[in-house]
């Protein structure tokens, strides 16, 4: 008699975004989960083939190109069959396609818009449709720019200080946009544990709250605030700061501080950050949360570590703002470390240290 034995069916993740600076860096991680599926979505706008070749040999990873402000079919991809989505469907959704340098949002502007509005619905519906869980990936832009107080570190609650029609609106309002298309479509969908997907109205989720233990409602629509974020593969001459001063230290050049120096920021290494997300999307939290580092430095401080660390001859030089460019909000991480045991771990020293070598040994292989 032949033993039968039950088919394990892996989960299916989709990470749209994922051929961009953390998209990558996630797809990369998730790869080291057991009984996973890795769908990569991206159109290239501004994410890169590159950052991405070195995950094609695994057989339990699929690229797909396309443009989430269009509706997404993923039974119609050839290449994801294998993955049996028809018969499994999608589990998991890490959303980040957008851009998110000043630079490019500054180019893409009408793109950026789309791409919170259109494309969030698209995400939101395609999350509605598997009952998989989404993290929606917002940004600190959402909270303006910094008050007077520099050393200000923004909370969660906190509504933000947005200008709706200013340069960098097609991002920060685009993102605050998005985080409502979230909210309320998490207000107006609620999958309950071993049900279909139910249609509710707030006062039906009243009743339902008051006879069911609150913690059995999965919470499927989450929101991350991202706060700067710095490590390999970032592009240089996209307006980021550090990759920017990295690349003028390791050519010699003067490096340019584009803000007064009695300004702080914060930055934390894409490690810490994709720790994070994975933790968010495993927990029962719905958000928003606050992701980042809440050690402040001046700019001219960070400038003068790239230069020990990287023994640069470079000289120092402050630069007038471009108007596209505001002042960069420093994270209250409180809740990420009372709600996932979550804090940064690797310093800006250690995380320099990694970004340069990487960055000067990439540098053999293509131009900056």
């Amino acid at each position: 008699m032949f033993s039968q034995t039950k088919e394990i069916f892996k989960k299916n993740i989709l990470v749209t975004g994922g051929a961009g600076f953390i998209g990558s860096h996630l797809c990369e991680e998730l790869l080291r989960l057991e009984n996973v599926n890795i769908i990569c979505l991206d159109n290239f706008l501004t994410g890169l083939e590159l950052n991405i070749d070195h995950l094609l040999q695994f057989p339990n990873f699929e690229f797909i190109k396309h443009d989430i402000i269009e509706p997404i079919n993923l039974e119609l991809f050839l290449n994801l069959k294998k993955f049996k989505i028809k018969l499994g469907g999608i589990q998991e959704i890490y959303h980040l396609a957008c851009p998110a340098s000043p630079k490019e949002y500054h180019n893409h502007s009408i793109e950026t818009l789309l791409v919170n509005s259109l494309g969030v619905k698209n995400i939101l519906d395609l999350a509605i449709k598997y009952k998989a869980k989404l993290l929606h990936c917002s940004d600190a832009a959402i909270y303006g720019s910094s008050p007077s107080d520099f050393t200000h570190h923004f909370k969660e609650e906190e509504k933000g200080h947005v200008n709706p029609v200013g340069l960098q609106s097609c991002y920060n309002e685009g993102k605050r946009f998005s985080e409502a298309m979230v909210a309320n479509y998490r207000r107006k969908f609620c999958f309950m544990p071993n049900e279909e997907k139910i249609k509710i109205s707030p006062e039906i989720f009243e009743q339902i709250t008051q006879k069911e233990n609150l913690q059995e409602i999965i919470p499927w629509a989450k929101i991350v605030r991202i706060f700067n974020t710095y490590g390999p593969r970032m592009k240089l001459d996209d307006g980021r700061i550090i990759p920017d001063l990295i690349k003028q230290a390791i050519s010699n050049e003067p490096m340019m501080i584009i803000q007064r120096k009695e300004e702080v920021t914060s930055f934390c290494y894409i490690e810490d950050i994709i720790t994070g997300l994975i933790k968010i999307m495993d927990s029962k939290i719905e958000g928003p949360i606050n992701l980042g580092d809440p050690n402040i430095w001046t700019i001219e401080e960070i400038a003068e570590l790239i230069i020990k660390i990287s023994g640069s001859s470079s000289k120092i030089i402050y630069k007038e703002r471009p108007d596209y460019m505001s002042r960069i909000g420093i994270p209250n991480i409180d809740k990420a470390k009372k709600l996932l045991e979550w804090f940064p771990v690797i310093s800006l020293t250690d995380g320099l240290i990694k970004t340069i070598e990487i960055m000067r040994a990439s540098r053999i292989l293509k131009p900056f």
